[in-house]
């Protein structure tokens, strides 16, 4: 199974009202960047904002950063739309034959490799801000001959 879509699009979410910062980043507005629904998106910001990453208030259109999106790390926004759960990136099938001497240790043999791959991929997500992901959006724009706004 891959890590849930979620991530990106809550990547994606966070880096637009990023570059939005005297606009007003409604639901309607990252949704039609996103390409879907607006209840998507609300319920995504939702989760940034119980982690404590966006500000939305009842009533009021719009969303920001809660700190500068150098202070948001890959693994902050990764771990609060609950991409995976901890330590379950990697998933071993269930019930092998137990009569079987392969089917009875996999999981002793596979998971501490598992374990350790969602730690260095923790890791690298741990050292990359949104604000080094937002600032490769103009050049990659650029590179495609369109103009970032």
């Amino acid at each position: 199974m891959n890590i849930s879509t979620r991530f990106a699009v809550a990547i994606h979410i966070l880096t637009l009202i990023d570059s939005n910062k005297d606009g007003k980043s409604t639901s309607e507005w990252i949704a039609a960047s996103v390409n879907t629904n607006p209840v998507v998106i609300r319920r995504l910001t939702g989760m940034l904002h119980k982690a404590g990453l966006v500000d939305v208030r009842p009533g009021v259109a719009g969303a920001r950063l809660t700190r500068s999106s150098s202070d948001i790390t890959l693994l902050d926004i990764y771990r609060a739309v609950n991409a995976v759960g901890e330590g379950s990136l990697f998933a071993v099938h269930e019930h092998p034959n137990p009569a079987c001497p392969v089917g009875r240790n996999i999981a002793g043999a596979i998971v501490p490799v598992f374990s350790a791959a969602q730690t260095a991929m923790e890791d690298v997500l741990k050292g990359v801000t949104l604000e080094q992901v937002a600032d490769t959006i103009p050049a990659l724009d650029q590179a495609q001959g369109a103009d970032f706004r």
